[in-house]
């Protein structure tokens, strides 16, 4: 199973927030998801994520590809750094 974390939209029209989700690749992002890693509300100044460190890096151990976004969050979480500190 090709596996990616990405996001997954959720809120009401004009006040998006989106889950941090894993799911398998070749499924539509809005529905079925094997877990949860954390979230991102783009809206708030300044803009406000939390990712549980521990799921996130088990996943990309596992060779769970991120999309652009998600990397970029990881970065700022500084979940990345430690990914790469490990290989």
């Amino acid at each position: 199973m090709a596996v990616k974390i990405r996001l997954k939209r959720i809120g009401s029209k004009r006040n998006a927030s989106y889950r941090l989700i894993v799911s398998d690749s070749r499924r539509a992002p809005q529905g079925y998801f094997v877990e949860e890693l954390g979230f991102y509300d783009p809206t708030t100044e300044p803009e406000t994520y939390k990712i549980d460190e521990e799921k996130a890096l088990k996943w990309l151990n596992n060779g769970a590809k991120p999309s652009d976004t998600v990397k970029t969050l990881l970065k700022k979480s500084g979940v990345m750094a430690k990914f790469h500190g490990n290989e």
